[in-house]
């Protein structure tokens, strides 16, 4: 049997249980919620524009994500 996302199995991040993301180049484009995270218990995906100013805030769960210090 194949894996699928958001199996119990995997070690996924809860969708918004934190506050404050910190994001890289490499998880761009942005959404919220992010992969890895449950989605069961989520919001619908929305894209958030970071490139700009090095933050974005989710429209849905105020969740505030940045950019770190390598991205």
């Amino acid at each position: 049997m194949t894996p699928r996302a958001g199996n119990v199995d995997e070690d996924l991040i809860p969708a918004s249980a934190q506050h404050r993301y910190e994001v890289r180049k490499a998880d761009l484009p942005l959404s919220c919620p992010m992969p890895g995270m449950y989605l069961w218990n989520s919001h619908p995906k929305v894209f958030l524009p970071i490139e700009e100013t090095g933050e974005a805030m989710c429209p849905y769960c105020g969740a505030q994500y940045f950019m770190g210090k390598d991205g």
